[in-house]
């Protein structure tokens, strides 16, 4: 049986999906204000590495990170419901774009959806 890594195409596929939601982000009043310049290709690889992971693929992120830890990794930032929708949309677009089976794309897009409810650390 092949992981959902394997079934999406990979590195390829992660490597694509964090490369054109970045270009989102570097266009996106609320986004890229939380990205500094000197950080934006390290946070696209971070990205790309905890994502490959979380769905079967290589362990680069633990190996090189540890424990995700993801809100902790978040709690420096103020992440309120806008700037959590604008990162769901920047999100979306993408997600939509990419050709994928539709059973993954909702898999995928639930596990979004979740992730970035739970790193909401402001209230409105």
């Amino acid at each position: 049986m092949s992981s959902f890594y394997e079934e999406v195409g990979g590195e390829k596929f992660f490597a694509d999906l964090v490369s054109q939601f970045y270009a989102h982000v570097a266009i996106n009043p609320i986004l890229r204000p939380m990205y500094p310049d000197s950080d934006m290709k390290g946070a696209a690889q971070r990205l790309q590495m905890f994502l490959e992971q979380y769905w079967g693929g290589p362990s680069a992120y633990q190996e090189q990170r540890g424990h995700p830890r993801l809100r902790m990794r978040h709690a420096g930032f103020h992440i309120d419901s806008a700037a959590r929708d604008a990162w769901l949309d920047a999100m979306h677009e993408v997600v939509d774009a990419t050709e994928m089976d539709p059973i993954l794309r909702a898999q995928l897009w639930s596990y979004l959806e979740m992730a970035a409810n739970s790193m909401v650390n402001q209230p409105d």
